[in-house]
């Protein structure tokens, strides 16, 4: 393989694979009706969670006659941000309701408390230097009326992308440090802190209520 496409092998905006049925089983279980999902990549949660959230009423069937819903009539909304618009293709058409191009930081901010019920952020975090981490990981509470999912790996891997500085990797963070913002309930996994912050929930992981 040449050395251009072994180093692109490295770099490309996927997450690792052995997340992707608790993020996704995470999701379904919640069954939001709006998710934001912040550093879609290649769009493959988007795709993912449109299937599996929406499932059966992407078509219509009525005896021999099948046909996919129109869009306008999907349950669920899925709306995305990238910071790389050289990411996006036609998967991202078809699953993403809307996305907003830029630095999630600049853009987040813009968006109202509480507009989706779900916010993923996956593998984003470790792309933050710490403090610009902190404000994410708040900015992803406000704008999520019932849950964030984050997930980022547990060790540090040394990442430098010239023509996309957004995949730069820049921290690594504890499982503390996450719940001290609040994302205390912990997925399991072993190559990835998968923490989820949810509605009601002290940073203890306690019901607030109580």
């Amino acid at each position: 393989m040449p050395a251009f496409q072994q180093r692109q092998a490295v770099n490309v905006p996927f997450s690792q694979s052995s997340q992707i049925s608790t993020i996704v089983g995470c999701a379904e279980s919640l069954k939001p009706n709006s998710v934001l999902d912040v550093g879609v990549g290649m769009g493959q949660y988007g795709f993912l969670l449109r299937t599996n959230l929406e499932h059966f009423g992407l078509y219509e069937v009525k005896g021999a006659e099948a046909r996919q819903t129109p869009r306008e009539h999907w349950r669920v909304r899925i709306d995305g941000i990238e910071g790389y618009a050289g990411y996006l293709t036609p998967v991202h058409q078809w699953a993403y309701n809307a996305i907003r191009i830029g630095d999630a930081l600049q853009l987040l901010p813009g968006i109202a408390d509480s507009e989706y019920e779900m916010v993923i952020a996956i593998d984003i975090l470790e792309h933050f230097e710490k403090a610009d981490g902190i404000a994410f990981l708040r900015q992803c509470r406000r704008v999520a009326s019932r849950m964030v999912l984050v997930s980022t790996p547990k060790a540090f891997c040394e990442q430098h992308v010239e023509a996309n500085p957004f995949e730069d990797h820049r921290s690594v963070w504890t499982q503390a440090e996450l719940a001290h913002e609040g994302y205390s309930r912990v997925l399991p996994n072993g190559d990835s802190w998968i923490v989820a912050w949810e509605a009601g929930r002290a940073p203890d992981g306690t019901d607030s209520a109580t």
